[in-house]
């Protein structure tokens, strides 16, 4: 039995310019960081000459060949995996189309876990590397690249993404009262609402290309560099006030990236006393992050009326949990 354990991630600033559209152009950058809700994955050998996958669905073929699901078709195609197995995935929140890069987390922790029984090892930026692949490049999913890098590697990171496909992590040093304060002024609230990533990314491409658009992102990565400096210098006076800066140029990139009723949301978070939040991921749905002070926070718990999913800041990335002694892996 192999059982791998995979972070979601919370992006603070310049989604978006993960994009090929923009960082072909232009240096893209994220910061982000991983949280204690978790992507997990089992898998053991099957009894029978059989695969079985267990997901939203149930499949239960004879050779990899048969695999429906493409995703995890894939992902046995890039491992050189055709043995006979059982696999089961469950997470801590919903996860699909909720802006917490769950896709991703799947993706990484399924390639760990196949490399795992295969007695193979590969680095964290390779599984990254990897999954983007997949994803992307031979799945054609229109999505960006930040995801695979942070759940894969773990932490909060700058990640920047060059013109010429190279991914650099920078790890962000900040005292550890800073992150505590940070992360005691954060606060996550789901929506109700699962959108689809794929159709946002679709649309969002196709604006990149647009001078007025392309601004946009410009300044929502040069935001990264704000925030960052933010936190290095222990003051989070203007943390807030940056993510509504940000959530609002974000707002302005396509038409569905937000509606009325979650205009309706974040408008009263910000009358009951959040200094600035955004949707996570894509937007269209999915979780509300809101930075408030302290002394504020109770009443938009009480009076939002929508449901909190705590969280603290979660320093490692995609890993084996439990790896059973056995002749077989």
């Amino acid at each position: 039995m192999i059982i791998t354990k995979t972070p979601f991630r919370v992006s603070f600033a310049g989604g978006g310019t993960d994009l090929k559209e923009f960082y072909e152009k232009e240096e893209g950058a994220v910061l982000s960081t991983t949280i204690n809700k978790y992507m997990y994955l089992a898998l053991h050998r099957y009894f029978e000459n059989k695969i079985v996958l267990k997901y939203s669905q149930t499949e239960n073929v004879n050779s990899v060949s048969e695999i429906q699901h493409k995703l995890i078709k894939q992902c046995f195609l890039k491992t050189n995996t055709n043995k006979f197995v059982e696999i089961t995935s469950f997470a801590d929140i919903p996860a699909a189309g909720t802006g917490l890069g769950s896709s991703s987390a799947f993706t990484v922790g399924l390639l760990k876990a196949l490399y795992t029984f295969n007695n193979q090892n590969r680095d964290n930026m390779i599984l990254a590397k990897e999954a983007h692949e997949i994803e992307f490049e031979e799945l054609g999913e229109p999505g960006g690249k930040q995801d695979q890098y942070a759940c894969a590697v773990g932490g909060m990171n700058v990640i920047k993404f060059s013109p010429d496909g190279n991914v650099i992590i920078e790890p962000l040093a900040i005292p550890k009262s800073t992150k505590k304060e940070l992360n005691q002024n954060l606060l996550m609230f789901y929506t109700g609402i699962s959108r689809s990533s794929s159709m946002i990314h679709h649309e969002q491409r196709k604006e990149v290309l647009k001078a007025d658009k392309f601004k946009n992102l410009c300044q929502m990565r040069d935001m990264v560099y704000e925030l960052r400096d933010t936190l290095k210098e222990n003051d989070l006076s203007t943390f807030g006030k940056i993510l509504d800066k940000g959530w609002r140029l974000k707002r302005g990139l396509t038409s569905i990236t937000s509606n009325n009723v979650l205009d309706g949301y974040y408008d009263k978070a910000i009358k009951l006393g959040a200094t600035g939040g955004k949707l996570l991921g894509a937007g269209g749905g999915g979780f509300f992050l809101f930075y408030c002070d302290p002394e504020k926070q109770q009443n938009l718990r009480e009076n939002l009326g929508l449901k909190e999913v705590k969280f603290e800041f979660e320093p490692q990335g995609s890993r084996v949990i439990y790896l059973e002694d056995s002749d077989e892996y």
